[in-house]
This record gives structure tokens, C-alpha cells and sequence, in this order.
């Protein structure tokens, strides 16, 4: 598109409505480019918990948001179909697994000229079946974009063709975050130690538990907050580990939080233990709140920050070593305020939502 016709876009964003990490950037950008003056349309994959308060509350935000069934994917692919042929886009972004499939199918049947192939996850249920599905649309799709390198990566290896891989990080609105931290503020800081994710496989909430209960036998005993939902199954699994461990007295159950920029400004560490990922939001979240930031080294974080210059990682599922980095951080306040300034740092120069909409925008005005 020339950038006289790109000025009036029209650009469709498809995804999960589950309300993941993916439908938040699919969020983010539909707003971005509806503020640069395009035309946008975001639709909803219908799950379990596709409330109607929750789209309305998308549509307050001034988006046309719209929810296609998920009863039976040929259903979903049909519903897409008559959409994109009444809205006609001139841009077609399919988000995450197995929506991109989806997605792209009906895209390409409605002739949409420029498609593109979000992957959100290092790591995903692809079947044999569901590759040579995705595999087969890559003739028609202008490019995969993989959320980190490390996402891009898994793309290249699963077959997707590497001149069409691309990588772009994902970013935060970093208006909830000071823009600036003075020495000083870190001693007003609460020494305890935040997790923020769901409550899901992915996560590694059991490795994090087990690293509290090795400091504590050395006479260590930091708070722990756990704050995010997800499977009510897996979350009273973590319970009945806390208790197992004897940690009631240091771990609590935040659920969600609304407060959560505040709630990070005012504590020192931030620990995301994990399995693998895809671009975690919440971990830049915490460098832009400037805590001094642990994390599991697996694809998808690896490369978010420097090691032991922004934030330090730890080898996967490895409680000894995530001990022994925490116990460092809470002995040494110089060390974990300097992580915790460099991580600052890097968030606002790396990513932001500005940041991120440039990147796309280009893709929309190729």
C-alpha cells in the first residue's frame, strides 16, 4: 500500500477471546492504529469466558469489537468469511495458536490482500496435522511475526520459511510506570517478592515455592505474593504445596489486581518462574517499575533482559540456584537497586507500545 491509501487502512485484528496476553496485544494495536487514523475491526474467538462485560468494556475504549462462535472451526472459518466480506481489509493480522489458522484460511478465501501470522508462544500444541496447516498458508502470508527472538525461532524451526520470520517484542503502555527513579526511593520499597501469572502449565509457581522454602531454612523468610487467576484446579495444587512446605505465613493469594503498576513501584524483587513463554508482559512490567527482576532462562524470556546487568536468569526449574540468586538480591540493597535502574532503563528504551506500533505500522504500509 502507498502511505496516501494506508492513512485510511482498514485493518482487522483476529484472536483468542480469552482474554489472554495475545488478546491484549491485539488490544493495544487495534488502539494504536485507530489513533493514527485507520479503520480497525477486532474479533473475538468466543471462549468460556468471553463475557459480555468485558467486550463492552473494549467497545467504551471507542474499538468495533465483534465475537465469532468457536463451536466448530469451519463454523468459526464461515462466520470470519462473512465479516471480511462486508468489512473488506485491506490488513489481516491472525493472533496466536490455533486462531492464526483460522484466521488465515478465512482470510486468504476472502482475497484479503495483506495477511500476517501472529505467533505468541514459544511453545505450542502443534500436531503434525496443525503444522502442515499453518505451513500451508505460509505462501499466502506476508510475514510470521514471533512476540520475542526466541519466538521467532520456534517458527524458523517448525518449518515456517525464515525470510518471512520476523521478530517484534512486544511492549507496554509505560504511562502506568514512573518515567524516572531516584536513588532513594528503593529503601521505601517492600523487601517481598512478587510473582504475577496465571495459574496454568506454563507457569512454575511449584520451583519458586520450593526456592522460599530452602531460604527459609537458612533463616530467610521474605514475603511472596502470587497475584494472577487462571485454573482454579492448579491454583489450589500451589495451595496445598504452601502447606505442604510450611509456608502459609509468607505466601499469599492476590488473585487479580487492579492496582498492579503501583503494587510493583512499591516492592524490590520480581520473580517469574516459568516453563517456557512467548514475550512476558508481566516480567517488563516489573522492569518498568524498576524491580530487580529474577527469571527462568527458557526461550521466550532469554534476551528480555541482560543477564546480571538488568535482571538475572536462573537455569530452568532450578530451586537451588532461584534461592540463591534471592538470597543475594535480599542481602545485597545496592545490587538489586542497581538491576532494578538498569531494568527501568531498558523497558522504557525496548518496550513500549509506541514502540511496537511503529514496527507493525510499517508491515501495514509495505
Amino acid at each position: 500500500m502507498g502511505e496516501s491509501a494506508a492513512r485510511a487502512a482498514r485493518i482487522m485484528h483476529f484472536v483468542t477471546g480469552g482474554f489472554s496476553g495475545a488478546t491484549q496485544v491485539a488490544v493495544d494495536l487495534a488502539l494504536a492504529a485507530q489513533r493514527d487514523g485507520m479503520e480497525v475491526l477486532l474479533v473475538l474467538r468466543k471462549k468460556r469466558n468471553t463475557s459480555r462485560e468485558r467486550v463492552q468494556a473494549l467497545r467504551d475504549q471507542g474499538l468495533d469489537v465483534r465475537v465469532v462462535s468457536n463451536w466448530w472451526h469451519a463454523w468459526t472459518v464461515r462466520e470470519l468469511r462473512k465479516l471480511i466480506r462486508a468489512w473488506k481489509p485491506d490488513v489481516f493480522f491472525a493472533h496466536g495458536f490455533s486462531d492464526h489458522i483460522w484466521g488465515r484460511r478465512a482470510a486468504v478465501a476472502e482475497q484479503v490482500p495483506h495477511i500476517f501470522h501472529v505467533e505468541h508462544n514459544s511453545r505450542e500444541r502443534y500436531t503434525p496435522r496443525r503444522l502442515q496447516q499453518a505451513l500451508a498458508l505460509a505462501p499466502h502470508t506476508q510475514a510470521s511475526i514471533g512476540v520475542s527472538e526466541g519466538v521467532r525461532q520456534s517458527l524458523i524451526a517448525r518449518g515456517f520459511p525464515e525470510d518471512r520470520c520476523i521478530a517484534i517484542p512486544n511492549g507496554i503502555d509505560l504511562r502506568q510506570f514512573p518515567s524516572a527513579l531516584q536513588p532513594g526511593q528503593w529503601a521505601q520499597r517492600d523487601a517481598k517478592i512478587v510473582m504475577v501469572a496465571r495459574f496454568a502449565r506454563q507457569k512454575d509457581h511449584q520451583t519458586l515455592l520450593q526456592a522460599l522454602a530452602l531460604l527459609r531454612n537458612k533463616g530467610i523468610r521474605p514475603l511472596l505474593e502470587l497475584a494472577g487467576s487462571g485454573s482454579a484446579r492448579l491454583r489450589r495444587k500451589v495451595q496445598k504445596l504452601v502447606q505442604q512446605l510450611g509456608l502459609q505465613e509468607q505466601v499469599r493469594f492476590l488473585g487479580n489486581v487492579s492496582d498492579l503498576p503501583q503494587r510493583l513501584a512499591g516492592t524490590q524483587i520480581f520473580v517469574l518462574a516459568t516453563h517456557w513463554e512467548g514475550m512476558p508482559l508481566a516480567l517488563v512490567e516489573a522492569m518498568a517499575a524498576g524491580c530487580a527482576c529474577v527469571a527462568s532462562d527458557v526461550p521466550g524470556v532469554r534476551g528480555v533482559f541482560r543477564d546480571g546487568e538488568e535482571g538475572i536468569l536462573v537455569p530452568h526449574a532450578d530451586a537451588v540456584s532461584l534461592a540463591q540468586a534471592l538470597a543475594r538480591l535480599l542481602a545485597d540493597c545496592a545490587y538489586a537497586q542497581s538491576l532494578g535502574h538498569a531494568a527501568h532503563a531498558r523497558a522504557f528504551g525496548s518496550y513500549g507500545q509506541d514502540r511496537m506500533w511503529h514496527q507493525y505500522k510499517a508491515l501495514c504500509l509495505s
